[in-house]
């Protein structure tokens, strides 16, 4: 069953691929993947939980005492439906949420001309300089949001600077790379540096300057490249749509105090999120929601105060019409699969296959950084996290091996290595990563196009930063 599941998620991914051939929306092929796996899980789940999922299956069991009379089937489709379906579905909804409320917050920003202010110091039209000050303010932005922000946020930004798409599929590329580069050197940068940083396996004084240069590189070597691959001015956009007239009749209508007042609130509302995390220890979700909350009151309270006509007024509740369904659909799609993939057991498996076939740190996780470009980081962090407990000083000294069991002590080699490379390594896909989904859905990039022009400078960023890392290991 588990090749056959393997060969459905493979099959899948093909068809996502070749989504303008084959004419399929990709939405609708990540659904479908994501609900057969489980139906596949579920049916075999006699063979997956009691090998995968021993310890958990058991204690569902003895909270339970009244499963104890059924089969083995019965009890496992129990343990599906009951505790995985509702922790998977859980932990994806944190993400979806989490997206929406970063959309709506995003679209309030640029409906009221707030990233006009913005737009408006950005004169140049050169590709070469524009690339490179988008790249820039993306490298370091998402490093203090987080990269899947970050992306929707310079989307809408380049939007207002570039009208032409495959000039914009470019630039939306990069801003990937950029902000999975940028959320690999700080622990709050990217879900797989938060979840290493709240497991306690790295900490912010020894990771942001161990990995500042080499996230650097992998942001700036494919720059490099892909300026020398552009020529001239960009191509200005044109306003067209009924909802972008309505935006710039509002606009026209708002003081200039109004514009910055939503601009201001709004990237505050996001600067919130992991402040909120950290005083609350709620999930992200929950603080983009109070920051939209606020938004939504804010605004509602400036639309009692302006003379203007109803219908002119952009409200939460006409913005919120323009958050795209489709990317939504297509992550949860996505996510839905890898979880099936998780709970099968496969992607623990391959991760002790390298650790015992391999046995090198470096040579592990750069394998690991490649194999997110395919499925999802998350899940390949956490099975690491799982495999790997943290040593004691005491026990590293006891150890057969303690050169090597060093590398798993807290801000350890392995640790920091892995938060690169599950950070970096999924710019080489355009699905390999949150930030490249979104950015796949809000553009349409089309996979192969992402593949042939794109994913060989993601390949070159990755393994430069990743041989400074090594690098700086070995002189300092």
């Amino acid at each position: 069953m588990l090749t056959a599941m393997v060969i459905v998620f493979l099959a899948g991914y093909l068809m996502i691929a070749l989504e303008h051939p084959l004419k399929i929306n990709k939405a609708g092929t990540a659904l479908l993947i994501g609900t057969v796996l489980w139906v596949m899980y579920a049916s075999a789940s006699p063979l997956f939980i009691p090998q995968v999922s021993a310890e958990e299956f058991a204690a569902f069991l003895h909270a339970f005492p009244e499963l104890g009379d059924l089969s083995l089937k019965e009890q496992c489709t129990r343990f599906v439906v009951e505790r995985q379906v509702l922790d998977s579905i859980g932990e994806v909804g944190e993400t979806l949420v989490f997206l929406v409320g970063a959309m709506i917050t995003v679209e309030l920003i640029d409906t009221h001309g707030g990233f006009l202010f913005i737009t408006n110091y950005i004169k140049t039209r050169d590709k070469r300089k524009l690339l490179a000050m988008i790249v820039t303010i993306t490298f370091f932005l998402s490093a203090v949001l987080d990269n899947l922000t970050t992306s929707i946020v310079m989307v809408m930004l380049i939007r207002k600077l570039i009208g032409d798409n495959k000039e914009r599929w470019v630039f939306g590329s990069l801003i990937v790379i950029a902000a999975n580069s940028g959320g690999a050197w700080s622990p709050i940068g990217d879900v797989t540096t938060i979840m290493l940083w709240v497991k306690g396996n790295i900490s912010t004084s020894a990771t942001i300057p161990h990995l500042f240069l080499p996230s650097l590189v992998s942001a700036l070597v494919p720059l490099l490249l892909a300026m020398r691959l552009l020529h001239g001015e960009v191509t200005p956009p044109a306003p067209s749509g009924e909802m972008e007239e309505g935006a710039s009749l509002l606009q026209r209508n708002l003081s200039t105090r109004s514009r910055f007042s939503i601009l201001v609130i709004g990237i505050l509302c996001l600067l919130f999120v992991p402040v909120f995390k950290t005083v609350t220890h709620l999930p992200p979700f929950m603080g983009i929601l109070m920051g939209v909350s606020f938004l939504w009151v804010y605004t509602e309270l400036m639309y009692a105060r302006l003379p203007i006509p109803e219908e002119v007024k952009l409200r939460v509740s006409k913005v919120v019409h323009r958050i795209d369904g489709t990317t939504l659909l297509f992550f949860l799609g996505i996510l839905l699969a890898v979880d099936a993939l998780r709970y099968s057991g496969l992607l623990a498996d391959f991760a002790l296959w390298l650790d015992h076939s391999v046995g090198n740190v470096y040579v592990v996780n750069i394998v690991i950084g490649a194999l997110s470009s395919i499925v999802d980081n998350v899940p390949l962090v956490a099975g690491a996290i799982g495999m790997y407990p943290v040593p004691t000083e005491a026990m590293v000294a006891a150890a057969a091996d303690p050169a090597y069991l060093a590398n798993f002590m807290q801000d350890g080699v392995f640790w920091q290595f892995l938060a690169y490379c599950a950070g970096v390594g999924g710019s080489m896909l355009i699905i390999g990563s949150a930030a490249g989904v979104v950015v796949m859905g809000l553009e349409r990039i089309n996979f192969i196009w992402y593949l042939k022009r794109i994913s060989l400078l993601a390949l070159a960023g990755y393994l430069s930063g990743a041989g400074v890392y090594i690098l700086q290991n070995w002189l300092l």
